[in-house]
């Protein structure tokens, strides 16, 4: 994988096969869905064209993922005994 700086600006396009590369699979059109209702990577307009500054994208990807696990069963686990402790 080529190195890409942290404050370089991306395409859609672009950041979506770098994302890929990167490991995390994110789609164009997931992007573009995210820009309209929330909850992707900040982006800035260059005439209508949305730029996404590599850094900031890689920050987004790598705050979506779960803290390591090793089964399936850990994640439900965690929802069916919430913390009771009264303070």
């Amino acid at each position: 994988m080529t190195a890409i700086p942290d404050d370089a600006l991306l395409t859609r396009q672009a950041l979506a096969a770098a994302l890929k590369e990167a490991g995390f699979p994110v789609a164009e059109a997931t992007l573009a869905t995210k820009a309209s209702r929330g909850g992707g990577p900040p982006y800035q307009l260059f005439g209508p064209k949305p730029l996404y500054r590599w850094g900031n994208s890689i920050a987004w990807a790598r705050g979506r993922l779960t803290s390591p696990r090793r089964s399936t069963s850990e994640a439900d686990s965690a929802i069916a005994r919430p913390n009771t402790e009264v303070a």
